[in-house]
């Protein structure tokens, strides 16, 4: 097989059209089909079958075509890598940032290194602590901040920022930051609530059993923007990271208050793969995303957070 075949295959997967994968990759209709063929023939397998809704790959396409992004993204990567100059550092790294500091710190990293590294391409992408582990694991990223987390035989994890998790009321509820409020008066809310399984839920769930509290849960959610929608329209309370409310309570859209009785805290660190050979582009990434968190701490953005070993050092990975 070769590098057009599996773009034969991955664009037709993606459009569902040996036509339209022909005009995307300037080909004639006839060499993306012989292309695909050719690839089954080698493969001994079917990579596709033909429905209402256009080309689908069958269960031994799908797992080509997953094959095949990862193969073209290496080569991509290894192009960008190489040096057009000595002292020039240039590739694409690929950056997982928690759902919830992704505002507070994408901006700064794509300026910082626009700025002082534009032979490098940043890809971020955002989600939740677990999907992010999970991508890091599979190889799709190449550092990632988590939390909660130690080191595992696959990656590093590094520590950086501890912070507190606040209640999070409508502004009627006039929580101040200076005012703590008791888990147990939390928990006697309606919640709007992470759902099962998410590693922000597991931090609640362990902090009521601490508090010896009952969770009165009102709807459960995945998203962190729906959690603060329906806390706005009156659906309940809801418990979040001080980074992922800042800018709602600094606007008046939302009032918090820090967790007591117990304090309940996260810890955010860098994850990175253990194995393999660490690109000089991930290592400069790596020291911007950790320059970003010390100054979101150091001027006060990042709310109730501490800074746990973030000097540059700390981001050589």
């Amino acid at each position: 097989m070769d590098v057009k075949q599996l773009k034969a295959l991955i664009t037709v997967a993606e459009v569902g059209s040996v036509t339209r994968a022909a005009e995307l990759l300037h080909l004639v209709q006839p060499a993306v089909t012989r292309q695909i063929r050719t690839l089954e023939q080698e493969l001994g397998v079917p990579l596709f079958e033909r429905t209402r809704q256009g080309m689908r790959p069958t269960e031994a396409g799908a797992i080509m075509v997953d094959r095949a992004r990862r193969a073209l993204g290496e080569l991509e990567r290894a192009r960008a890598e190489v040096q057009p100059a000595p002292g020039v550092v240039t590739g694409i790294v690929t950056v997982g940032l928690l759902e919830s500091a992704s505002d507070l710190l994408a901006e700064p990293l794509v300026s910082a290194v626009a700025r002082d590294h534009p032979g490098i391409e940043l890809r971020l992408m955002t989600a939740y602590s677990g999907h992010l582990q999970r991508w890091l694991d599979d190889g799709d990223l190449d550092l990632t901040l988590l939390y909660d987390l130690d080191s595992t035989p696959s990656l590093n994890a590094r520590p950086l920022v501890r912070e507190r998790l606040w209640a999070v009321a409508p502004p009627s509820a006039g929580l101040r930051a200076d005012r703590p409020v008791p888990f147990a008066e939390t928990a006697a809310r309606p919640l709007v609530m992470p759902t099962p399984g998410h590693a922000l839920r597991s931090l609640i769930d362990a902090a009521a059993t601490r508090a010896g509290a009952a969770l009165d849960v009102a709807v459960q959610t995945n998203s962190m923007r729906v959690q603060k929608q329906l806390v706005l329209a009156g659906h309940g309370w809801t418990v979040l990271p001080g980074v992922g409310i800042a800018e709602d309570v600094a606007r008046g859209t939302l009032s918090a208050a820090p967790l007591c009785e117990p304090d309940v805290w996260r810890s955010i660190v860098l994850g990175t793969p253990r194995s393999g050979r660490t690109p000089q582009a991930v290592e400069v990434v790596a020291r911007e995303l950790v320059r970003g968190i010390n100054s979101a701490i150091s001027q006060g953005s990042w709310p109730s957070a501490q800074a746990q070993g973030t000097d540059a050092r700390a981001a050589d990975v």
